[in-house]
Order: C-alpha cells, then structure tokens, then sequence
C-alpha cells in the first residue's frame, strides 16, 4: 500500500504538501494538488485509518442538517436514526446544528447561509430542486464542505451521496398496488407535496408511466399539491372530491396523508376510495386500521438518518469517497394485516 512519503517522492514535493492535499488542509497550487492526486489514485493511496481515526478524536466537526417542514413527522424518525448514531460515534467530538425550512428555495438558501456562518464542517440535506441550490451545493464542496442529500436527491451535483428511496420505483409500486386493487375503469386522483421536490414529482413520474404501459384503464383526472402540510391536503381533497364525488382510488406522494384523509371521512361515497400512502407516522397507522388507508409503502426513514451521519463523517474523517453514491432504501408495503 502507497504512503505519504511515496507519493511525495513521485509528485516532487514534500510530505506537509501531500499531507495538505489529502487531507483538504491549507493552500497548493492547483498544478501539484492535481499531480499528487493522480499519483495516489495510480497507487490506490488508502489512509490509515486508525490514525486517522485517532487524530480525528482531537477535532471537533459541526455538521449542519436541514430538512423540510416542521409538521412533517417523516423528518422526526430521520432525525431519531441520526441521533441515534450521533451516541454511538460519541468518541469523536461531533456537533449537529438542525433546521426545519418551508419548502421554499429562498428559506433554503436562507438556511445554507446561517449554516456557513456557524462554520460547518459537512452537511446533510433534503434540496429543493432548483439551479440555485444545485449550485450552492458544487460551491460547498469548492470551499471543502461536503454535502449529502438526504430522502430527495440532487443528481448531477457535487453532493457526495443521496440516501433514501428510489421514487421512482415507488411510483411504479404504488400503481401496481392499485392495479391490483382495483378491476374495471377507474379514476385516481393524486395529492402530492410540492413541485420542487424531486422526489414527490418523481413519485408522480413513476406511477404515470407504470399506469400509461401497464394498466391504461386506469385514469389519473385530478392532481393537486398540498405543501406537506394537513390543513392544506383536507382543503385540497375536499375539492378533489366535489369535483369527483365517486373518485375511485387517491393517491398520496407525500405527507399531508391525515388531513387529506379526514377530508375521505367527511364524505360520502357509493363505494370508499382505494387510498395509497408512503411511510408510516401513528396517524397513518391509524389510518390502515381504520381501513381509509389501504397500503403505505415504507422508506425506512431511521437508517436513512443514520446512513446519511455515516457517510459525511466517514468521509470528514478520512477524506474518501463512498463506495455507493446513491444508496436506495427496501421499499417495505404495509397493510392492515401487518400492524
């Protein structure tokens, strides 16, 4: 295995350069941060990490978390998954600063900027789908701040990782599910967060195409957003249903599950509505024992908080990249059986 001297001796330079550049600590030129790097990718430089770990007892990181919306009790068992590995990395002197943002990319950008202010070392966050944070995110990681994206992604950006679930494919489950449910002509309408959250419109994306390719009997005939908030999906679903007194089946890409679900209730229907959900807050559970809600479909929001901490600290300690950029939780169905 290459060390510290070998890749100086190679590169020309001293061991505090080499030292500097792996370890993102003072100023190199660009021309000899570039050698010293592709000598020790040639060599497979790989630091020494009880070292390192020792070493990394003596510092203190500040790692900012943001995430959205204060209502939403998806984000308590993210942030109980990270606490929980905040106790068992206790050895190392780690400090999380947490901020709960609307979703608006000006509360965000708002929420990077007190972040920096406090002299954060890494940063786990739910984006907000726009240009604007896709840039901060690649000038994070200019000024040696890493980013991981957390339960909605930021492809194509300098964030390090995403951790969460394939959208996507839980789309494409959500419509299967239905599929199943259901026989005859049906029509669906979809309640889903926010427009710039990726993952909600991804989960919007994934059930269209399922249904289009698989299940055309299926219509979708309404779509509205309810901003992840309770108050705003029973006003919307109460609409949805005066506009489609016998909806057949409503499907939710995103929390607001309970107050659109007491808008159900309040109605009257020939036959009720198939209502399909994600994850699997008490109210929800309550909701499939009641029978309003007829599958969730789980995202295991505890590991995604654990699994994010990991990777930022590993890397903060280390200086190495993840094995996985995206790490895709098991989508897990849950019916009233299951409880």
């Amino acid at each position: 295995m290459a060390s510290i001297k070998e890749i100086a001796e190679l590169a020309g330079v001293s061991r505090g350069t080499v030292d500097r550049v792996l370890n993102h600590r003072g100023s190199v030129s660009p021309d000899k941060e570039k050698k010293v790097l592709e000598i020790a990718e040639l060599l497979n430089y790989q630091p020494n990490r009880a070292g390192v770990a020792l070493a990394a007892q003596k510092k203190k990181f500040i790692i900012g978390i943001i995430l959205f919306g204060e209502s939403n009790p998806f984000f308590n068992y993210v942030l109980e998954g990270l606490h929980n590995k905040l106790e068992e990395m206790s050895m190392y002197s780690i400090e999380t600063i947490e901020i709960h943002i609307a979703f608006d990319e000006q509360s965000q950008i708002d929420a990077i900027d007190q972040m920096l202010e406090k002299g954060i070392n890494g940063l786990i966050m739910s984006p907000y789908n726009s240009d604007q944070i896709h840039n901060r995110i690649n000038e994070l990681w200019e000024q040696n701040i890493p980013c991981v994206t957390i339960n909605s992604d930021m492809p194509g950006s300098k964030r390090i990782a995403y951790v969460g679930s394939d959208y996507n494919k839980g789309g494409q489950i959500a419509a299967g599910l239905l599929r199943m449910m259901t026989t005859d002509n049906i029509q669906v309408g979809i309640v889903s967060g926010s427009k710039n959250v990726l993952c909600h419109e991804e989960r919007v994306l994934g059930f269209r195409n399922y249904l289009e390719s698989n299940a055309s009997r299926i219509q979708i005939v309404d779509m509205e957003y309810n901003q992840d908030d309770d108050y705003k999906s029973f006003e919307v679903v109460t609409k949805m249903l005066e506009k489609y007194p016998n909806l057949d089946a409503i499907y939710f890409t995103a929390a607001g599950v309970y107050g659109g679900c007491r808008a159900i209730k309040n109605h009257t229907f020939k036959a009720p509505p198939k209502v399909i959900s994600f994850d699997l807050p008490d109210t929800t559970r309550e909701l499939l024992q009641e029978n309003i809600i007829n599958a969730t479909i789980c995202q295991d929001p505890a590991k995604q908080g654990e699994l994010s901490l990991s990777i930022l600290t590993e890397y903060l300690l280390t200086g190495c990249l993840p094995a996985l950029e995206l790490n895709h939780m098991e989508p897990n169905i849950i019916i009233r059986e299951c409880l």
